[in-house]
């Protein structure tokens, strides 16, 4: 018998209105800082239901092929939102976008897991190979994400050529993610297989209704993020936001925040292991593939190139984002206070792009 939580369904509701409502808002020429706010709302629950969904079909498969999947479509409405907004330009919003996504993952919601876990249940310990892979992997992705930026500011003679060393760096880190997915289909250290049962979503959904759903929320993902990018420039003008702001805070939590909701969750109840795992990953499957996929389609769009040259200031809080989860992940447990920390650390960089 098929079930569906009362999540799932509030979830594909509120995703339906919300879209529905999006193509409504477009179409009247409302005021562009009401139809951001609800093509933003429309994102997070369409990326939540490519979560599910993608869960429910990788189910069928294993664990591996559940990492896998969620690999290749997890970002699907992050990666609408960053290909519209190449096209319109939007440069800033979209180097901006990625790394906020990597800190919203890396410091934001593991801070948030950390903090509400660590309250509910006190010092929580979790298996430590998984996530020193991960970590791992991580700063190896960070420190090949660094390198365009770092040529460029000493300039140096690859300086002078940031499209070529951008597109060399996204094809390494491609291959390095392509390289993943033996190991994940395998079960190895990628994959949270050896989670409790109780931490998955029950597997319940027939196939029809998984392929389904994935289609409504990419198609609707694709929609809405055409719609969302349109309003995103007068909302910038009327809202007195930065750019960088915008896509390091509003456009990444947008497509990232409901989602990984469900790491938080896991925290509150015990079951360290897949929440840890379910977070970190999706940082690293942004580093190793949908940012260097993003140089390379980039190419082909016919809108503006997207670099590896980024700001210093974004550089520097990857970089520091990448060393301090590695640091607090590596010990193999976490208590409520490292969470305060890391949610501290997330408004403090939050901040430091307020004005640009």
């Amino acid at each position: 018998m098929t079930v569906i939580s009362s999540r799932d369904r509030t979830i594909a509701l509120i995703a339906l209105a919300a879209t529905i409502a999006s193509g409504i808002l477009i179409s009247l020429h409302v005021n562009p800082v009401i139809l951001f706010v609800v093509t933003a709302v429309a994102l997070a629950m369409l990326a939540s239901m490519v979560g599910s969904a993608t869960e429910q079909l990788g189910g069928k498969l294993g664990p591996g092929a559940t990492g896998v999947l969620q690999s290749a479509l997890g970002n699907l409405p992050e990666l609408f939102i960053c290909i519209f907004a190449l096209r319109q330009g939007l440069v800033t919003v979209v180097q901006s976008a990625l790394i906020g996504s990597i800190l919203a993952n890396s410091l934001l919601v593991l801070g948030l897991a950390f903090l509400v876990g660590g309250l509910k249940n006190g010092t929580q310990k979790f298996g430590k190979q998984q996530p020193r892979m991960i970590a791992s992997l991580m700063l190896l992705a960070v420190s090949a994400l660094m390198i365009p930026t770092l040529a460029h500011e000493l300039h140096t003679p690859a300086g002078r050529h940031p499209e070529t060393m951008s597109i060399v760096a996204a094809i390494v880190l491609l291959l390095v993610f392509l390289s993943s997915i033996p190991v994940s289909l395998k079960g190895g250290a990628l994959t949270p297989s050896d989670c409790e049962p109780e931490a998955r979503t029950h597997a319940v959904w027939p196939v029809g209704l998984s392929v389904g759903t994935l289609l409504f929320a990419g198609i609707g993902a694709a929609l809405v993020s055409d719609w969302f990018v349109e309003a995103l420039k007068p909302a910038i003008q009327i809202l007195h936001l930065s750019e960088a702001f915008t896509g390091l805070v509003v456009v990444a939590i947008a497509g990232n925040a409901v989602e990984n909701v469900v790491g938080i969750q896991l925290a509150v109840k015990n079951q360290m292991d897949f929440a840890v795992s379910v977070i970190l990953n999706s940082s690293l499957q942004v580093a190793l593939g949908l940012i260097p996929a993003l140089v390379i389609l980039s190419l082909f769009l016919g809108g503006a190139h997207l670099t590896l040259v980024l700001t210093p200031l974004l550089i520097a809080v990857l970089a520091l984002s990448a060393i301090v989860t590695t640091v607090i992940v590596y010990d193999g447990e976490s208590i409520w206070l490292e969470g305060a920390a890391l949610v501290g650390l997330y408004i403090i960089i939050a901040a430091s792009f307020w004005w640009g």
